[in-house]
């Protein structure tokens, strides 16, 4: 169990489900990991236990039938969404409220927040909680730039067959860059979220009754067990995991 009170600059402390259809989601994300939806007049509060994990939020507009908006924390709103636009990337919303929605220079959506009242998701990393999130872009080294010149981050690159890089803030990763290569085409540049499971086997197993997909299947990763799934009525992809351990 990690409860959360604050977060770091970059660090990824909030998750928003952007949904044509929210009383669907709710059900769905209820299913998979026992979420409780209230209403906050407009939008829903998922909490875990009590605690706050992600919002849900309507919009029959959407562009996507679901998807998923990372939001990272800065202590300085202002100065943070100054950096955007002489990095390389766009000003879709606000700022206003405390948060602001950009994207990148590859159009990867994201959201920045500096933290008021509300400081974010309650608990992380455990199951039904974000754990992790990542960028997946074409780019490596342009994402690089760009997140480096937003937040304090330390680049450290991760060996294997992939082009991966950690991003830390005082030591301590706080989420992930990857570049895509050939088995991602026809996927847009997007901010993956993930969510931890205790039993990724038995929560993979109830995703078709749920309505949703696995177009990757359970794989073994040096950080635990992982799938990815395809949110129900053709909305944006979520990641499960299995901590080792």
């Amino acid at each position: 169990m990690a409860e959360r009170t604050g977060y770091p600059d970059g660090a990824p402390c909030w998750a928003q489900l952007l949904t044509r259809d929210a009383v669907a989601a709710e059900r769905f994300y209820a299913g998979l990991f026992g979420w409780e939806c209230r209403d906050q007049g407009g939008w829903s509060m998922a909490r875990l236990d009590g605690r706050p994990v992600a919002a849900i939020t309507p919009d029959p507009q959407a562009g996507d039938p679901a998807a998923w908006t990372v939001y990272l924390a800065t202590a300085d709103l202002p100065a943070a969404v100054g950096k955007v636009d002489a990095a390389g990337g766009k000003l879709i919303e606000g700022p206003a409220g405390g948060y602001a929605l950009v994207s990148d220079p590859a159009g990867a959506k994201f959201a920045i927040y500096q933290p008021g009242e509300f400081a974010g998701a309650g608990v992380t990393a455990e199951p039904g909680a974000m754990s992790w999130a990542e960028v997946n872009v074409p780019d490596g080294e342009a994402a690089d730039a760009f997140y480096g010149a937003l937040f304090p981050y330390e680049r450290e690159p991760v060996p294997g067959g992939i082009d991966y890089a950690v991003y830390k803030v005082g030591g301590e990763p706080v989420c992930g860059r990857l570049r895509m290569d050939e088995h991602w085409e026809g996927v847009a540049p997007h901010w993956m979220v993930y969510f931890d499971v205790a039993d990724l086997g038995a929560a993979v197993a109830r995703l078709p009754e749920l309505g949703a997909e696995v177009p990757v299947p359970p794989f073994d990763s040096p950080h635990g067990r992982i799938a990815v799934v395809h949110h129900p009525g053709g909305g944006g992809f979520f990641s499960l995991r299995q901590p080792r351990g």
